[in-house]
């Protein structure tokens, strides 16, 4: 064995000779011990905390040099005395005999570590050994150069040459007992500065006294102790290899010492709070809360800790004011650096992480020296994608209970991608859904799905049609062609940036061979704000040589779109994505229709009303209400979210085109300050009638437009839009109204007259949602969103409303409409989410619980005559009665 100074406290006491062998009496008790990581260095003591659980595993069998047995302390004459090690192996696969020839082991220190082996430095001879890392028992992570080991000599069966095998860490701190011990205070720890900064703490065991040093920090609870005071602690060794007292509790029944915490998970009946004082949680039952509201998670809790059958558990809790626990200091100071391992995310199945913060960062600090930092799934300022070298900003965040540092805050800067070498894409967004979305790409022919955990998040909410740069994971290739890309490390682009084709040639003339148009269906199944468009060809001379270039219609620079024949003058692009050459910025130079040269045909100017609303087109009902015009929002001169039912616009009929189904499109939209178009004046009195026919908007196929009202007389009055007093009113056949009639003889003014029933918000999915009708437990309604009056954001789940019942002719089906919210749904505290702050150290499901059994309600129980579950079982003399 090496004489040098530092190797003296992890050498093994000769266990013939050891004064310790009259103070421990080792049994085969309850308790092993198990390595802990804290603080850069490895100890062995029981978990205070479920994240100590995760630093533990794997760790036991051949991993300790001197694997603890069972202790009972209740023969311990002395307290400072060095620590008793069991010399036992549990090597699970002994390379020799473990009776007749024991493994040698020796020790060292860590000299160098490379990607996945390093060297040792012998401490008992003069030797440099290799070793694998699949030879270390513990996390790899953990080992820096410096760390003393122990390890067993073997050879390289290829080579013959000397390695290092079953290198474990040598821990300086063995925790001897899991049992608390009461006691009392002898001496106090001396104040800074005074020299002395241990105290001394007694306590019997079997009629003898012992005496025991405690530091101030390994007293409990940030209280002061004074001599006499009654405490409570557990015995371990300290890093000089003498007995001390640790986890030291002051234990006062008529002025119990309060702690503070934070409820961190909630169950049935009982929950969990993590402790402010030490990294661990403590359970508690719901009746130890002396509060009137339920306990949440999340809330600021103050308590005392009493041991029941052995536990502990807290009692007597009470609410703090929200922020009055804090666990850790976040530097106000922005550090930059390089992450050198990044969390596992994508489409990869989740590795069971046993580390609650996996992640690696390393930054320079003020002095220079390379540091390196944890960080876990909640410390990125979104969840984009890390990966391995790319450059970081983040705060250091210190826990006030162990001091442990990581990084926080990590948001990913710009030159990441100029040294990862990663092929970034362009494109536009098209389309967003719950959680995702959809890139149009400037490269690629198929959209690219997306999810908002990858938007790189810089104060700016992502919205349809803003550009952006990304990146493409994973990379195409043979061996992964069949799985499904995405887009990741999202990053907003300013508005012009991205350019889907590129510019070939300016102020090319050529003829038009054929037009391009729009399809003006009013009868397609599925109309997008984006109109199905009909290619065009025009005719150019290009470097002497005869070419057709394609154009679309919306490439013109005019509304009035070109002609067969006509003259134009364009510029030549590239589509990036195909090579396909197009034409585009159109402008006709010559018209052969009329023979002028500013193509603008005169056609006459109408007016009208918007007497429907579709997706992506609607209709507009002719000033003298008696017809319909389609148009499509792509020829109305605005934004067509202003629109509304009875607006007053202007416009000029289209040609008529086969695609339009022989119908003419209104074109030039553009609206009209209310009041320009006269509307008749209405006379007196009211009159009542019932609706015999509606408007076709209801009702598709029907020949004519107007609706049609009959009164009691049999006098009938044709109406349109601009006769509802309430233009989103929507009248069925047989509704009974009130109305006037005007000077033109036409309904105006209708009021429908309807019975409004009363129901509960079920549910809202985006632009709909659902109403539980009251009396009616097994129906649910249907509403479009545009069907509520007033602000329907303000619309929650659980509100009641009123609304009016209609039922579709065409399917039979009944909606909701006229939708007007009466109550808010009764204020409950809702649960909230386990505090982020937490999620990062602790863990409380633990392995076993995970992998039972667990219920899942697959389906609620519902009698037989519909009500939820069953009536109870009426007695068997009324049935027999019957």
């Amino acid at each position: 064995m090496s004489s040098n100074p530092q190797w003296k406290m992890f050498q093994p006491p000769d266990s013939h000779s050891s004064p310790l062998q009259d103070i421990l009496d080792i049994q085969q008790s309850n308790m092993q011990a198990k390595q802990v990581f804290r603080n850069g260095t490895y100890s062995s003591e029981y978990p205070s905390s479920p994240r100590d659980n995760y630093h533990n595993m794997g760790k036991s069998g051949g991993s300790n040099r001197f694997s603890l047995g069972n202790f009972n302390l209740d023969s311990c004459p002395m307290g400072d005395s060095a620590g008793v090690y069991s010399s036992s192996s549990n090597n699970s696969q002994p390379q020799y005999d473990s009776m007749n020839h024991p493994p040698i082991r020796e020790t060292g220190i860590i000299e160098k570590l490379l990607h996945s082996y390093g060297f040792i430095q012998c401490c008992e001879r003069q030797a440099r050994l290799f070793f694998h890392f699949s030879q270390f028992g513990g996390n790899i992570d953990h080992l820096k150069i410096g760390d003393p080991v122990e390890f067993e000599m073997t050879y390289d069966r290829r080579t013959g040459k000397p390695i290092a095998s079953t290198v474990t860490k040598i821990a300086p701190e063995v925790v001897l007992s899991e049992a608390r011990v009461t006691g009392v205070v002898t001496t106090e720890v001396k104040g800074e500065g005074s020299g002395d900064n241990t105290g001394r703490i007694s306590y019997e065991n079997r009629g003898e006294c012992f005496f025991l040093p405690y530091t101030k920090d390994d007293v409990e609870g940030n209280v002061t102790l004074r001599t006499g005071d009654a405490v409570s602690f557990q015995i371990a060794t300290n890093q000089r290899g003498t007995l001390g007292a640790c986890h030291v509790r002051f234990e006062n029944p008529a002025h119990p010492v309060k702690y503070h915490g934070v409820v961190c998970s909630k169950k049935e009946n009982f929950g969990f709070i993590e402790r402010a004082d030490v990294v661990k949680e403590i359970f508690f039952h719901y009746s130890e809360a002396k509060v009137k509201e339920e306990l949440s998670l999340g809330d600021d809790v103050e308590f005392i800790i009493q041991t029941r059958n052995g536990k502990e558990v807290a009692c007597n809790i009470t609410k703090l004011p929200s922020g009055s626990v804090v666990f850790e200091d976040v530097s106000p100071e922005i550090m930059r650096g390089q992450v050198l391992k990044p969390l596992e995310r994508g489409n990869m199945v989740r590795v069971p992480q046993n580390d609650p913060l996996p992640g690696r960062i390393r930054y320079r600090a003020a002095d220079h020296s390379e540091v390196e930092v944890p960080f876990g799934d909640k410390d990125q300022c979104g969840e984009f994608t890390l990966r391995h070298g790319d450059w970081v900003q983040f705060q250091v965040a210190t826990d006030r209970r162990d001091q442990l540092k990581r990084a926080t805050n990590i948001s990913l800067l710009d030159e990441s991608f100029n040294v990862s070498g990663e092929r970034r894409e362009q494109g536009i967004v098209c389309s967003l859904r719950e959680g995702f979305g959809f890139i149009r790409c400037v490269e690629r022919e198929q959209t690219m799905f997306f999810h908002f955990a990858e938007v790189l998040r810089l104060g700016q909410e992502l919205s349809v049609g803003d550009e952006v740069e990304f990146t493409v994971d994973p990379v195409s290739t043979f061996s992964n062609m069949n799985t499904r890309q995405s887009a990741i490390r999202i990053k907003h682009l300013p508005s012009g940036t991205v350019q889907f084709e590129t510019l070939i040639e300016r102020g090319v003339r050529g003829i038009i061979a054929k037009e391009a148009q729009i399809s003006s269906s009013s009868t397609s199944s599925s109309p997008t704000r984006n109109p199905p468009t009909e290619t065009g060809i025009i005719t150019c001379q290009i470097n002497n040589m005869k070419k057709s270039i394609s154009y679309t219609a919306k490439k013109c620079e005019s509304k009035m779109l070109p002609r067969v024949g006509d003259k134009v003058t364009f510029d030549i692009y590239q589509v990036k994505r195909t090579k396909e050459l197009i034409a585009m910025s159109i402008q006709i130079q010559h018209s052969l229709t009329n023979g002028n040269t500013n193509g603008n045909n005169q056609r006459p100017i109408m007016q009208g009303f918007i007497a429907a609303l579709k997706d992506g087109f609607g209709f507009i009902e002719t000033a003298d209400h008696t017809k319909e015009v389609f148009f499509h929002f792509s020829n109305l001169e605005g934004n067509p979210d202003g629109l509304e039912l009875g607006t007053e616009v202007e416009y000029s009929l289209g040609r008529i085109n086969g695609s339009g189904g022989g119908c003419a499109s209104a074109e030039f939209v553009r609206v009209l300050p209310k009041g320009t178009v006269s509307v008749a004046k209405p006379l007196d009195p009211t009159l009542s009638g019932t609706v015999t026919r509606t408007l076709r908007a209801l009702n598709p196929d029907q020949a004519k437009y107007s609706g049609l009202i009959q009164t009691e007389g049999g006098t009938s009055y044709e109406f349109g839009i601009m006769g509802l007093a309430c233009k989103r009113e929507i009248l069925q056949v047989g509704d009974p109204v009130t109305f006037q009639a005007d000077v033109e003889g036409r309904a105006t003014n209708i009021v429908p007259i309807r019975k409004k029933r009363r129901a509960t918000v079920d549910a809202i999915k985006g632009g709909f949602g659902f109403l539980s009708i009251e009396g009616e437990e097994n129906r649910r309604l249907f509403f479009h969103m545009s069907e509520v009056r007033g602000n329907p954001t303000d619309l929650q789940p659980g509100d009641s409303v009123e609304f009016v019942m209609l039922t579709n002719p065409r399917n039979g089906k009944s909606s909701a409409c006229n939708v007007v919210k009466v109550g808010s749904k009764p204020v409950t505290k809702a649960l909230r989410e386990r505090p982020e702050r937490l999620l990062a150290r602790l863990r409380t499901v633990s392995s076993e619980e995970a992998a039972g059994p667990r219920v899942v309600l697959a389906r609620p129980p519902r009698g037989p005559d519909g009500s939820r579950g069953f009536r109870p079982r009426r007695p068997l003399a009324e049935q027999l009665a019957e």
